[in-house]
């Protein structure tokens, strides 16, 4: 995969994004939907992994109908052993 962009998002549940070519591999599931924060559904086709040149990001939801790529900030703290970063300007992700 040669460009991945993310939107960090402390409110998720899970790592998301509607782009299956981006998964390095990817198990199907039922669709099962995923309630988004204006309430609507949207079904979840599978869940995978996705590997970029600088992060992995494991237990991807793959969701066809949602607009963006969303990174969530707990899931890579907790499971992708990285330290995330705020400040007043930019964030930073950092492998530990």
């Amino acid at each position: 995969m040669s460009h991945f962009e993310q939107v960090l998002d402390s409110g998720a549940s899970h790592h998301m994004s509607p782009d299956s070519l981006s998964f390095t591999f990817m198990f199907p599931s039922p669709s099962i939907p995923i309630i988004i924060v204006d309430d609507t559904p949207m079904p979840l086709a599978g869940v995978g992994f996705i590997v970029t040149s600088h992060l992995s990001f494991p237990n991807v939801y793959l969701i066809p109908k949602l607009r963006l790529n969303l990174a969530f900030v707990g899931q890579l703290c907790d499971f992708g052993d990285y330290l995330v970063i705020f400040s007043f300007s930019f964030y930073c992700v950092q492998d530990l």
